[in-house]
Protein backbone atom coordinates (compact mmCIF):
# COMPACT_ATOMS: atom_id res chain seq x y z
CA UNK A 1 0.00 0.00 0.00
CA UNK A 2 1.51 3.39 -0.75
CA UNK A 3 -0.15 6.77 -0.04
CA UNK A 4 1.31 9.73 -1.68
CA UNK A 5 1.29 13.05 0.24
CA UNK A 6 1.35 16.71 -1.30
CA UNK A 7 3.35 18.85 0.67
CA UNK A 8 2.03 22.89 -0.03
CA UNK A 9 4.26 25.44 1.19
CA UNK A 10 2.16 28.12 3.50
CA UNK A 11 3.87 31.11 1.89
CA UNK A 12 3.14 30.33 -1.75
CA UNK A 13 -0.68 29.41 -1.33
CA UNK A 14 -1.96 32.12 1.41
CA UNK A 15 -1.14 35.80 1.72
CA UNK A 16 0.30 37.81 4.24
CA UNK A 17 -3.09 37.52 6.39
CA UNK A 18 -3.06 33.82 5.95
CA UNK A 19 -6.28 33.83 3.81
CA UNK A 20 -6.10 31.78 0.58
CA UNK A 21 -5.00 32.95 -2.35
CA UNK A 22 -8.08 33.39 -5.14
CA UNK A 23 -6.10 35.28 -7.75
CA UNK A 24 -3.25 34.95 -9.71
CA UNK A 25 -0.14 36.67 -7.52
CA UNK A 26 3.41 37.13 -9.00
CA UNK A 27 5.84 35.25 -6.39
CA UNK A 28 9.55 35.20 -6.68
CA UNK A 29 10.28 31.74 -7.20
CA UNK A 30 12.48 29.99 -4.38
CA UNK A 31 15.58 28.02 -4.35
CA UNK A 32 15.00 24.10 -3.89
CA UNK A 33 18.00 22.55 -1.52
CA UNK A 34 19.47 20.15 -3.59
CA UNK A 35 19.98 16.54 -1.82
CA UNK A 36 23.34 16.99 -1.85
CA UNK A 37 26.41 14.37 -3.22
CA UNK A 38 26.04 12.30 0.34
CA UNK A 39 22.52 11.68 0.30
CA UNK A 40 23.38 8.56 1.78
CA UNK A 41 25.27 10.09 5.01
CA UNK A 42 21.73 11.80 5.68
CA UNK A 43 19.88 8.65 6.68
CA UNK A 44 19.88 8.40 10.29
CA UNK A 45 20.12 4.65 9.63
CA UNK A 46 23.12 4.57 7.58
CA UNK A 47 25.09 6.75 9.96
CA UNK A 48 24.11 4.97 13.11
CA UNK A 49 25.30 2.08 11.63
CA UNK A 50 28.34 3.31 10.52
CA UNK A 51 28.96 4.61 14.01
CA UNK A 52 28.99 1.22 15.67
CA UNK A 53 30.69 -0.23 12.98
CA UNK A 54 33.64 2.35 12.99
CA UNK A 55 33.52 1.82 16.86
CA UNK A 56 34.26 -2.08 16.13
CA UNK A 57 36.77 -1.02 13.97
CA UNK A 58 38.55 0.80 15.63
CA UNK A 59 38.33 -1.40 18.78
CA UNK A 60 39.67 -4.50 16.41
CA UNK A 61 42.93 -2.30 15.13
CA UNK A 62 44.07 -1.10 18.51
CA UNK A 63 42.39 -3.76 20.83
CA UNK A 64 45.91 -5.69 21.91
CA UNK A 65 47.41 -2.52 23.12
CA UNK A 66 44.46 -1.09 25.07
CA UNK A 67 43.59 -4.57 26.85
CA UNK A 68 44.12 -4.12 30.61
CA UNK A 69 45.74 -7.77 31.07
CA UNK A 70 46.68 -10.59 28.85
CA UNK A 71 43.22 -12.13 27.85
CA UNK A 72 43.96 -16.18 28.41
CA UNK A 73 46.51 -15.30 32.48
CA UNK A 74 45.25 -16.74 35.30
CA UNK A 75 44.24 -15.24 38.27
CA UNK A 76 43.36 -15.89 42.16
CA UNK A 77 40.29 -13.41 41.38
CA UNK A 78 37.61 -16.45 40.30
CA UNK A 79 34.45 -15.62 38.93
CA UNK A 80 34.95 -12.21 40.36
CA UNK A 81 31.54 -9.99 39.43
CA UNK A 82 32.54 -6.65 37.77
CA UNK A 83 34.96 -4.23 39.37
CA UNK A 84 37.71 -1.30 39.25
CA UNK A 85 40.18 -3.91 38.65
CA UNK A 86 38.00 -6.06 36.51
CA UNK A 87 35.07 -4.14 34.40
CA UNK A 88 33.28 -6.80 33.07
CA UNK A 89 34.63 -9.54 35.75
CA UNK A 90 36.45 -12.48 35.32
CA UNK A 91 36.28 -16.19 34.45
CA UNK A 92 36.51 -19.09 36.41
CA UNK A 93 39.90 -19.80 36.27
CA UNK A 94 40.44 -15.93 36.72
CA UNK A 95 41.05 -14.56 33.40
CA UNK A 96 40.04 -10.91 32.67
CA UNK A 97 36.35 -10.69 30.97
CA UNK A 98 36.83 -7.32 29.23
CA UNK A 99 40.09 -8.22 27.88
CA UNK A 100 38.68 -11.32 26.35
CA UNK A 101 36.24 -8.98 24.63
CA UNK A 102 38.43 -6.54 23.10
CA UNK A 103 41.18 -8.70 21.83
CA UNK A 104 38.25 -11.03 20.05
CA UNK A 105 36.75 -8.25 18.66
CA UNK A 106 39.97 -8.55 15.74
CA UNK A 107 39.50 -11.62 15.15
CA UNK A 108 35.81 -11.00 14.48
CA UNK A 109 36.09 -8.28 12.40
CA UNK A 110 39.08 -9.83 9.98
CA UNK A 111 36.45 -12.83 9.24
CA UNK A 112 33.61 -10.53 8.14
CA UNK A 113 36.11 -7.95 6.11
CA UNK A 114 38.11 -10.84 4.64
CA UNK A 115 35.35 -12.96 3.47
CA UNK A 116 32.95 -10.01 2.46
CA UNK A 117 35.65 -8.22 0.02
CA UNK A 118 36.54 -11.96 -1.34
CA UNK A 119 32.87 -13.16 -1.95
CA UNK A 120 31.84 -9.52 -3.50
CA UNK A 121 35.02 -10.11 -5.45
CA UNK A 122 34.32 -13.38 -7.34
CA UNK A 123 31.23 -12.17 -7.23
CA UNK A 124 31.04 -9.05 -9.10
CA UNK A 125 33.58 -10.88 -11.52
CA UNK A 126 31.28 -13.70 -12.14
CA UNK A 127 27.99 -12.07 -12.53
CA UNK A 128 28.71 -8.66 -14.32
CA UNK A 129 30.87 -11.00 -16.70
CA UNK A 130 28.00 -13.63 -17.38
CA UNK A 131 25.51 -10.76 -17.91
CA UNK A 132 27.62 -8.33 -20.04
CA UNK A 133 28.94 -11.27 -22.71
CA UNK A 134 25.49 -13.38 -22.80
CA UNK A 135 25.62 -16.39 -25.27
CA UNK A 136 27.94 -19.83 -24.10
CA UNK A 137 29.71 -17.81 -21.52
CA UNK A 138 26.87 -16.01 -19.58
CA UNK A 139 25.28 -20.13 -19.29
CA UNK A 140 28.51 -21.44 -18.05
CA UNK A 141 29.05 -18.65 -15.72
CA UNK A 142 25.18 -19.23 -14.62
CA UNK A 143 25.47 -22.94 -14.16
CA UNK A 144 28.41 -22.65 -11.91
CA UNK A 145 26.71 -19.98 -9.85
CA UNK A 146 23.70 -22.82 -9.37
CA UNK A 147 25.95 -25.11 -8.69
CA UNK A 148 27.62 -22.78 -5.89
CA UNK A 149 24.30 -21.54 -5.15
CA UNK A 150 23.36 -25.21 -4.23
CA UNK A 151 25.78 -25.87 -1.78
CA UNK A 152 25.09 -26.07 2.08
CA UNK A 153 27.65 -23.36 3.45
CA UNK A 154 27.62 -23.71 7.00
CA UNK A 155 27.73 -27.29 7.31
CA UNK A 156 30.68 -27.25 4.74
CA UNK A 157 32.15 -24.58 7.30
CA UNK A 158 31.30 -27.11 9.74
CA UNK A 159 33.17 -30.30 8.40
CA UNK A 160 36.28 -28.64 7.41
CA UNK A 161 36.96 -26.56 10.33
CA UNK A 162 36.78 -29.95 12.16
CA UNK A 163 38.86 -32.00 9.55
CA UNK A 164 41.62 -28.65 10.38
CA UNK A 165 41.43 -28.75 14.25
CA UNK A 166 44.31 -26.06 13.93
CA UNK A 167 42.57 -23.67 11.24
CA UNK A 168 42.20 -20.36 12.08
CA UNK A 169 39.82 -17.68 11.49
CA UNK A 170 41.07 -16.76 7.84
CA UNK A 171 40.57 -20.65 7.03
CA UNK A 172 36.83 -20.01 7.79
CA UNK A 173 36.85 -16.71 5.84
CA UNK A 174 38.16 -18.13 2.92
CA UNK A 175 35.77 -21.37 3.42
CA UNK A 176 33.05 -18.33 3.61
CA UNK A 177 33.83 -16.43 0.63
CA UNK A 178 34.65 -19.80 -2.09
CA UNK A 179 30.85 -20.74 -1.20
CA UNK A 180 28.91 -17.74 -0.49
CA UNK A 181 29.44 -15.73 -3.97
CA UNK A 182 26.89 -17.49 -5.80
CA UNK A 183 23.86 -15.44 -4.67
CA UNK A 184 25.24 -11.74 -5.41
CA UNK A 185 26.63 -13.12 -8.66
CA UNK A 186 23.22 -13.78 -9.96
CA UNK A 187 21.80 -10.50 -8.87
CA UNK A 188 25.04 -8.56 -10.43
CA UNK A 189 24.10 -10.68 -13.12
CA UNK A 190 20.51 -9.47 -13.64
CA UNK A 191 20.90 -6.02 -12.90
CA UNK A 192 23.75 -6.26 -15.81
CA UNK A 193 21.57 -7.67 -18.35
CA UNK A 194 18.98 -4.96 -17.41
CA UNK A 195 22.10 -2.65 -17.65
CA UNK A 196 23.72 -3.79 -21.14
CA UNK A 197 21.24 -2.28 -23.26
CA UNK A 198 20.75 1.01 -21.69
CA UNK A 199 21.08 4.22 -24.42
CA UNK A 200 24.39 5.41 -22.44
CA UNK A 201 25.84 1.89 -23.01
CA UNK A 202 24.85 1.56 -26.58
CA UNK A 203 25.88 4.97 -26.89
CA UNK A 204 29.36 4.29 -25.68
CA UNK A 205 29.56 1.06 -27.70
CA UNK A 206 28.59 3.08 -30.56
CA UNK A 207 31.44 5.53 -30.11
CA UNK A 208 34.17 3.06 -29.82
CA UNK A 209 34.80 2.40 -26.30
CA UNK A 210 36.53 -0.86 -25.22
CA UNK A 211 34.68 -3.10 -23.66
CA UNK A 212 36.57 -2.96 -20.09
CA UNK A 213 36.07 1.46 -20.25
CA UNK A 214 32.30 0.49 -20.75
CA UNK A 215 32.14 -1.97 -17.81
CA UNK A 216 33.91 -0.01 -15.44
CA UNK A 217 32.82 3.38 -16.18
CA UNK A 218 29.28 2.51 -17.19
CA UNK A 219 27.77 -0.48 -15.96
CA UNK A 220 29.68 -0.80 -12.25
CA UNK A 221 28.75 2.59 -11.17
CA UNK A 222 25.29 1.80 -11.72
CA UNK A 223 25.50 -1.21 -9.81
CA UNK A 224 27.24 0.21 -6.50
CA UNK A 225 24.66 -0.21 -3.99
CA UNK A 226 23.92 -3.59 -4.72
CA UNK A 227 27.11 -4.33 -4.71
CA UNK A 228 27.49 -2.67 -1.17
CA UNK A 229 24.31 -4.45 0.47
CA UNK A 230 26.20 -7.42 -0.83
CA UNK A 231 29.33 -6.72 0.60
CA UNK A 232 27.21 -5.80 4.21
CA UNK A 233 24.99 -9.49 3.64
CA UNK A 234 28.12 -11.68 3.13
CA UNK A 235 30.25 -9.96 6.45
CA UNK A 236 26.87 -10.63 8.48
CA UNK A 237 27.04 -14.24 7.84
CA UNK A 238 30.60 -14.72 8.04
CA UNK A 239 30.65 -13.12 11.63
CA UNK A 240 27.73 -15.46 12.55
CA UNK A 241 29.33 -18.12 10.87
CA UNK A 242 32.51 -17.76 13.09
CA UNK A 243 30.79 -17.26 16.27
CA UNK A 244 28.53 -20.09 15.76
CA UNK A 245 31.68 -22.27 15.06
CA UNK A 246 33.38 -21.23 18.23
CA UNK A 247 30.29 -21.67 20.35
CA UNK A 248 29.61 -25.14 19.31
CA UNK A 249 34.14 -25.84 19.86
CA UNK A 250 35.02 -26.22 16.28
CA UNK A 251 38.16 -24.58 15.43
CA UNK A 252 41.14 -23.27 17.12
CA UNK A 253 40.65 -22.75 20.40
CA UNK A 254 43.83 -20.41 20.75
CA UNK A 255 42.54 -17.25 18.97
CA UNK A 256 39.97 -15.63 20.84
CA UNK A 257 36.39 -14.11 19.88
CA UNK A 258 33.11 -13.61 20.68
CA UNK A 259 31.79 -17.13 20.62
CA UNK A 260 34.83 -18.34 22.54
CA UNK A 261 34.01 -16.98 25.08
CA UNK A 262 30.19 -17.71 24.93
CA UNK A 263 31.68 -21.72 24.38
CA UNK A 264 33.88 -21.05 27.96
CA UNK A 265 30.85 -19.85 29.06
CA UNK A 266 28.07 -22.06 28.42
CA UNK A 267 30.37 -25.50 29.07
CA UNK A 268 31.18 -24.12 32.52
CA UNK A 269 27.52 -23.13 33.44
CA UNK A 270 27.83 -19.35 33.54
CA UNK A 271 24.09 -18.99 34.21
CA UNK A 272 23.47 -21.47 36.38
CA UNK A 273 26.91 -20.14 38.58
CA UNK A 274 25.24 -16.69 38.18
CA UNK A 275 27.44 -15.28 36.51
CA UNK A 276 25.70 -12.83 33.80
CA UNK A 277 28.73 -10.49 33.36
CA UNK A 278 30.38 -13.71 31.47
CA UNK A 279 27.97 -14.30 28.71
CA UNK A 280 25.67 -10.92 28.52
CA UNK A 281 28.28 -8.73 27.55
CA UNK A 282 29.43 -10.46 24.10
CA UNK A 283 25.83 -11.47 23.52
CA UNK A 284 25.52 -7.51 23.19
CA UNK A 285 28.60 -7.01 21.27
CA UNK A 286 26.91 -9.50 18.75
CA UNK A 287 23.89 -7.48 18.76
CA UNK A 288 25.49 -4.59 18.36
CA UNK A 289 27.48 -5.61 15.74
CA UNK A 290 24.49 -6.98 14.12
CA UNK A 291 22.47 -4.23 14.58
CA UNK A 292 24.97 -1.99 12.92
CA UNK A 293 25.28 -3.88 9.60
CA UNK A 294 21.50 -4.29 9.77
CA UNK A 295 21.15 -0.50 9.64
CA UNK A 296 23.63 -0.01 7.11
CA UNK A 297 21.56 -2.24 4.98
CA UNK A 298 18.72 -0.44 5.68
CA UNK A 299 20.07 2.84 4.43
CA UNK A 300 21.61 1.15 1.45
CA UNK A 301 17.74 0.41 0.41
CA UNK A 302 16.59 3.32 1.29
CA UNK A 303 19.38 5.07 -0.92
CA UNK A 304 18.63 2.77 -3.82
CA UNK A 305 15.19 2.69 -3.70
CA UNK A 306 13.51 6.05 -4.89
CA UNK A 307 10.37 5.96 -2.86
CA UNK A 308 12.51 4.88 0.33
CA UNK A 309 14.98 7.83 -0.63
CA UNK A 310 12.16 10.03 -0.60
CA UNK A 311 10.81 9.02 2.50
CA UNK A 312 14.32 9.08 4.38
CA UNK A 313 14.87 12.56 3.43
CA UNK A 314 12.01 14.45 4.26
CA UNK A 315 11.38 12.08 7.19
CA UNK A 316 11.40 14.88 9.51
CA UNK A 317 8.99 16.55 7.72
CA UNK A 318 6.84 12.95 8.03
CA UNK A 319 7.17 13.14 11.56
CA UNK A 320 5.69 16.62 11.95
CA UNK A 321 2.34 15.21 10.21
CA UNK A 322 2.36 12.20 12.43
CA UNK A 323 3.05 9.83 9.71
CA UNK A 324 5.60 6.78 10.33
CA UNK A 325 6.32 4.43 7.68
CA UNK A 326 5.93 0.58 8.84
CA UNK A 327 5.72 -2.44 6.83
CA UNK A 328 3.52 -2.08 3.50
CA UNK A 329 3.18 1.68 4.29
CA UNK A 330 5.50 3.72 1.95
CA UNK A 331 4.45 7.66 2.02
CA UNK A 332 5.96 9.14 -0.73
CA UNK A 333 6.45 13.09 -1.18
CA UNK A 334 5.66 15.17 -3.58
CA UNK A 335 6.43 19.08 -4.14
CA UNK A 336 2.99 20.97 -5.12
CA UNK A 337 3.93 23.48 -7.62
CA UNK A 338 4.33 26.99 -6.89
CA UNK A 339 1.89 29.49 -7.13
CA UNK A 340 3.78 31.25 -10.50
CA UNK A 341 3.96 27.72 -11.84
CA UNK A 342 0.46 27.56 -11.75
CA UNK A 343 -0.30 31.03 -12.97
CA UNK A 344 2.22 29.67 -15.54
CA UNK A 345 -0.08 26.93 -16.95
CA UNK A 346 -3.66 28.49 -16.37
CA UNK A 347 -2.28 31.47 -18.72
CA UNK A 348 -1.37 29.08 -21.21
CA UNK A 349 -4.94 27.31 -20.94
CA UNK A 350 -6.68 31.22 -21.38
CA UNK A 351 -4.31 31.55 -24.71
CA UNK A 352 -5.37 27.81 -26.07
Amino acid sequence: MTVDITLIEEDQVTGPSGAPVTGVMPSVPRRRRRPGRFVFLRNSKAVTGLVILGFFTLIAIIGPWIAPYDPSAQSDDILQPPSWEHWVGTTHLGQDVFSQLIVGTRGVMVVGFVAGILATFIGVVVGVTAGFIGGLGDESLSALSNIFLVIPQLPLIIIIAGQLPSAGGLTVAIVIAVTGWAWGARVLRAQTLSLRKRDFVEAARANGERTWRIVMAEILPNLTAIIASGFVGTVTFAVLSLITLAFIGIGSGGEWNWGTILFWAQSQLALQRGAWWWFIPAGLCIALLGMALTLINFGIDEFVNPRLRSTGLHARTLRKRGIRPRIGFTPVVHRAPSVSAKAGTSAKEDRA
